[in-house]
């Protein structure tokens, strides 16, 4: 696909291809560059209301953690960075970071099920605490943290051919 998520193959069946350091390398600069950005330019138009829905998904994604629903963690997580992202108004720089969790995605998620999700730090706390503190470079910082830590959990799982 042009997203480079999935290919297809000669025999008509389509797969997600495998996550390589490399291209591991490349996905993790971007999204360290994306992301963070997009945090800070929404950070202004972050409402009360909003910030309630935004703890209301990191309480999901807790509550996926405590329960090790890896696809409830994985889905509430996603709902919870494209909310803030949306609010960025960077359409481009959103369409960017959707399709780098499309390729980043699925191996996060064989992570998650090897390991389960007990063990995940909470990076979203930081970053609710910069909104609620209006403060949008606190915010990058925390959405840098945590998706660096996502990186740092794939990585390792690839060094040791988990993945």
């Amino acid at each position: 696909t042009a997203e480079g998520a999935l290919t297809l193959q000669g025999n008509r069946r389509v797969c997600v291809p495998r996550l390589t350091p490399a291209l591991l390398d490349q996905v993790a600069f971007v999204r360290l560059a994306v992301e963070p950005r997009l945090a800070a330019l929404a950070a202004a138009a972050l409402t009360p209301d909003l910030i309630a829905r935004l703890a209301a998904l990191d309480a999901g994604v807790d509550r996926a953690m405590a329960a090790g629903d890896v696809h409830g963690y994985l889905a509430q997580n996603h709902q919870f960075h494209f909310l803030l992202y949306d609010l960025s108004g960077a359409s481009v720089l959103v369409d960017i970071a959707q399709s780098l969790w499309l390729r980043f995605g699925p191996s996060l998620r064989v992570v998650c099920a090897h390991h389960g999700t007990g063990g995940l730090p909470d990076r979203h706390s930081e970053a609710l605490a910069a909104m609620r503190a209006g403060d949008g470079a606190a915010l990058a910082q925390a959405v840098e943290r945590d998706i660096a830590q996502g990186i740092d959990q794939v990585r390792a799982a690839l060094q040791s051919g988990e993945i």
